[in-house]
Parts: C-alpha cells; structure tokens; sequence
C-alpha cells in the first residue's frame, strides 16, 4: 500500500514538473525569443507590417481599406471618394464599427459560382461604375478597358493590392480631382508597383494605401 502510495506520489510529482518546465520553455521561453528574433530581424512585419503618414499609424498594408465619402442622411451604401484610389469590391462583407476604414469584421469571398444571377449583376454593376467614375474630359474608359479585380472581390475581401492596369485607368480621374497632371500620377503609380515575387510568383500589383499615402502627398506639395 505505501510502495504504491509512493509510486502514485512520484508521478504526480514528475508530471508536475513536466507541465511547469515545458510550460516554461513553451509559454515563455520560446515565444519571447522568437519575438526577439522578429523584432531584430524583420520588425516592420512583426508589428503588423504597419503603414504610417504624418507621424500615425493609417493602416497595414497586409489589410485592404475602403475609401468612402461619408453617409448622407438616409443613405446605406457609402459612395467612393473619388480623389482617391479605390480597392477591389468587397460585395457581402461587414465592417469594423471602430475602425470603419477596415472591413475586419468579416473576411471571405462572396460564395458564388461563376453563373449566378446575383454575382453577374454585381459585376455588370461594378463594371458600369468603373466606366463612368473614370471617364474624364478627354479620355474615355471602355469596359473592355476595366480589368478583372475591378469588379470582383478578393477570396479573403481585403486584398490590399490591385493590378498596374487598374492604377493606371484610375489615373485620369485622381488627376483631375486633385489637380494635378496625369503624368506625374501614373509616374506615382510607376514608383509603386512591385514585380512578382521573387521574379515568377504572382503577378505585379499596386499597393492601394500606399499609393494613397504617396499621393496625398503630392497633393499637399502641389
């Protein structure tokens, strides 16, 4: 009875020791060196990858973020601030009632197959939109001209990039809404285009916030 006694009290003691050694070196240990490591090595990525302008935090440019005039009264849907970039659509999804730039609340496609009757008026909606927002004196978009993430949303719905052929068509309108001339906009756009990844992988896109950023920018000096 006492061996046994002993026996089940030396398990118990040992398990013990198990669970606070390795909660030590799993809960503290590992975590605070590998924040360490993150810190020292990539510290912008480790924070979130955070995008800042005059002196604040504006956003990460991992997360998509919508460029909206503020709701008129009785007004549900918000319109697009047209001095701005827009993003990719973000058909379905909610928004972040704290920060309403974001749509953090909820992130996912908008579940439709490709002949749905809903997903179809969407996009001939979107593409109309698109054709008569960058329509400006003197250049005019034909929707053959509107490229495939104009009019659909992302599978998360916070893609934060779109492609240089979607900057580029929106280069007429945000030169003209912020007097600015079209050269020096889609030079902006040039200036913040990246490649593919590691050469091969992906296609080449545009940072939206980033782009904005630069351009308020110009704006201001302007």
């Amino acid at each position: 009875m006492n061996n046994s006694a002993t026996s089940t009290a030396r398990l118990l003691w040992a398990g013990l020791r198990a669970l606070l050694v390795l909660t030590l070196v799993t809960g503290v240990v590992y975590p605070l060196a590998v924040t360490g490591v993150a810190q020292g090595v990539l510290p912008g990525r480790a924070n979130g990858s955070e995008i800042e302008a005059d002196g604040r935090v504006v956003g990460s440019s991992l997360i998509g973020q919508a460029y909206n005039l503020p709701l008129k009264k009785g007004q549900e849907t918000p319109e697009p601030d047209l001095k701005w970039f827009q993003g990719r659509p973000r058909n379905g999804l909610g928004t972040n009632s704290v920060n309403t730039r974001y749509e953090l609340i909820l992130s996912g496609a908008t579940n439709r197959s490709g002949d749905n009757a809903d997903l179809i008026e969407w996009v001939r909606a979107a593409k109309a939109a698109v054709v008569k927002d960058n329509s400006v004196p003197g250049h005019t978009v034909k929707p053959a001209d509107v490229p495939a993430e104009a009019v659909t949303s992302s599978g998360s719905g916070l893609d934060p990039d779109i492609s240089p052929a979607y900057a580029d068509l929106q280069a007429y309108r945000v030169a003209q809404r912020n007097g600015l001339p079209v050269a020096q906009v889609r030079k902006l756009v040039d200036e913040h285009t990246d490649g593919r990844t590691l050469g091969f992988i992906g296609e080449p896109r545009v940072n939206v916030l980033e782009l904005n950023v630069a351009l308020r920018e110009l704006a201001t000096k302007g």
